[in-house]
C-alpha cells in the first residue's frame, strides 16, 4: 500500500535550521508531483511548497521564499525540504504531499511531522 512518512522534524531555535525528509512506498514517485503543508494549531492548513513530477519547476508560498528549498530524488522515492532562518511562524506540523494526474487526481498524505521554533 502507498505510504509517506515524513521525518526531521523537531524544536530549533529563531534562525535556525532543518530539513525534512518524505519517504514514499508503495508508489512510482516520479508519477506524483509532491508538496509540502502545514498546518499551525488553530489554523487551516496551507501549501508551503511544491515541485513538479520531473522536478523542473518549484513553487513557494510567499512567506518561505528565499528560506525554504524543496527538492527530490526520484531514484530514491524521497522528497526534502530544507528550512534556513526558521521563525516563530514556521511552528506548525509539516506533512508530506503526493499528488497524480490521471483520469483523475489522486492524493497521498503522511502523516506530518513538527516543527517547533522557539528559545
Amino acid at each position: 500500500q502507498v505510504q509517506l512518512v515524513e521525518s526531521g522534524g523537531g524544536l530549533v531555535q529563531p534562525g535556525g535550521s532543518l530539513r525534512l525528509s518524505c519517504a514514499a512506498s508503495g508508489l512510482v514517485l516520479s508519477a506524483f508531483d509532491m508538496s509540502w503543508y502545514r498546518q499551525a494549531p488553530g489554523e487551516e492548513r496551507e501549501l508551503v511548497a511544491t515541485i513538479t513530477r520531473d522536478g523542473n519547476s518549484t513553487n513557494y508560498i510567499d512567506s518561505v521564499k528565499g528560506r525554504f528549498t524543496i527538492s527530490r530524488d526520484n531514484a530514491k522515492n524521497t522528497v526534502a525540504l530544507q528550512m534556513n532562518s526558521l521563525n516563530s511562524e514556521d511552528t506548525a506540523v509539516y506533512y508530506c504531499n503526493g499528488r497524480h494526474f490521471n483520469y483523475k487526481v489522486i492524493d497521498y498524505w503522511g502523516r506530518g511531522t513538527q516543527v517547533t521554533v522557539s528559545s
